[in-house]
């Protein structure tokens, strides 16, 4: 396979780890460089159990949840200033089953439903300048800088007489910083990012409940094989996200960790697949889960 083409494959859509909570995700690539012009369509599946926090500081205890995870999602590579702009849509659909405890209380759920639809504008603001996939030929990254915006829309599967939903019922905002540099075949990244939420006035029968925003830090260690195969090492940390309810403020402050890792490697010029897994190593609130997953990515444009 020519070079371009491995660099093109190796610049598609991070697409995160698929989980249903947002704070959580491990997402190695999200600022990597590609081709003007280049669309992506990324079809994919992901499978987690545990205690799945929807609600992303639902205090779920003794939690045995499963969930099976489909997710379809769109990018699209543009310029913005003369650097590699980005901006994604994404649409997953959920199937949860299982019993846990709320509250002292044992429930039982069994539920299919759309999650919330999440929409991100990318701006790499140093190091990824807008190319042609011809001039992609000659790129090399060293170091890149960029900023996300992720916005998560309450247009999805809620039922207020439960406390376990796929939906959370309110909108939330994610911006993040990244950093990312190349030395050799390896590339070593770090993000930081802040989730905000705005408030849930229907939650378990018309209360209303707020959240404090959840901080989170993400690392990566990634080593690219000339065969334009990558793999990566993940972790993320995340504290945060302590609810008030009617006033009342719960003792639900999230301090997670999570490790991970991520397979990617091309099929054809248009086609590549990514595998992905990872597992909660502590939480304060007992809500790790373990996940396993999937990705199909197709793409086209931009000359390719």
């Amino acid at each position: 396979m020519h070079p371009l083409y491995l660099k093109a494959a190796a610049g598609g859509l991070a697409v995160g780890t698929l989980a249903v909570a947002q704070a959580q995700e491990i997402e190695p690539r999200a600022y990597s460089n590609a081709p003007l012009g280049m669309n992506f369509v990324i079809a994919g599946y992901a499978y987690t159990q545990g205690a799945v926090p929807f609600d992303a500081s639902l205090p779920v205890k003794n939690a045995q949840l499963k969930t099976s995870n489909a997710v379809l999602a769109y990018a699209r590579v543009f310029d913005v200033w003369g650097q590699s702009g980005k901006f994604d849509a994404i649409v997953p659909y959920t199937g949860l089953s299982g019993t846990a405890e709320v509250a002292g209380q044992p429930f039982e759920r069994n539920v299919t439903g759309f999650a919330d639809p999440r929409f991100r504008l990318s701006v790499n603001l140093y190091g990824a300048p807008a190319l042609t996939l011809r001039e992609f030929r000659n790129y090399e990254q060293d170091l890149i800088i960029g900023a996300s915006l992720q916005v998560s829309m309450p247009a999805s599967q809620y039922d207020s007489s439960r406390v376990v939903n796929i939906g959370t019922n309110r909108w939330s905002f994610r911006p993040e910083v990244g950093i990312s540099k190349a030395v050799g075949p390896w590339t070593l990244e770090f993000q930081a990012a802040a989730t905000l939420f705005t408030d849930n006035r229907d939650f378990y029968g018309g209360h209303t409940r707020s959240q404090d925003p959840i901080y989170s830090l993400q690392g990566h260690v990634i080593y690219g094989f000339r065969s334009g195969v990558w793999a990566s090492l993940d972790a993320t940390t995340f504290a945060g996200g302590r609810t008030t309810l009617n006033g009342v403020r719960g003792d639900d402050r999230q301090q997670n960790w999570r490790v991970g890792g991520t397979l990617a490697f091309p099929v054809d010029v248009r086609h590549s697949i990514k595998i992905y897994a990872s597992s909660g190593v502590s939480a304060r609130t007992d809500n790790n889960y373990d996940l396993i997953g999937i990705a199909w990515q197709y793409r086209w444009g931009g000359g390719l």
